[in-house]
């Protein structure tokens, strides 16, 4: 049987509105023990992913106050994105090819789910988990 990003994503993921703070940001992620929260818009369209090391290295250490910045500030580009039905070799071969560690999951343009390292070593060979976390981290 082949799995798809829905078997092995973590669904549910809570937002953090782009016009929020990223101390409310960091607040959030302690209070649900997780490291990345998706940034969407006032119509609830995923813009970006905002992590804890975002808030330290982008924010705190360049002299921003998370109190004063947004999660919308940190937003670049479009974030790298998984169909929730595509196969978990798609979403090895994307994390690789972007060199992301953790991806939205979406279905029919809603975010459903977020896949991370952790998830991908929970659910899939330990050859796959390896190669997935060397080509992340390759610079």
């Amino acid at each position: 049987m082949v799995q798809t990003a829905r078997d092995i994503m973590t669904s549910g993921p809570e937002c953090i509105g782009q016009a929020q703070t990223l101390a409310e940001a960091a607040r959030r992620m302690r209070d649900l023990d997780v490291g990345v929260l998706p940034i969407c818009g006032a119509d609830g369209a995923l813009v970006g992913l905002v992590t804890d090391r975002d808030i330290v290295v982008r924010c705190v250490a360049d002299g921003g106050d998370p109190t004063v910045t947004t999660a919308g500030e940190l937003a670049e580009g479009g974030p790298v994105t998984i169909g929730a039905d595509d196969p978990v070799e798609d979403v090895l071969a994307t994390m690789g090819e972007y060199q992301v560690r953790r991806l939205p999951v979406m279905d029919d343009g809603r975010l459903v789910g977020i896949i991370s390292e952790a998830d991908i070593a929970r659910h899939t060979a330990g050859s796959e988990v390896g190669e997935t976390v060397e080509a992340v981290t390759n610079d």
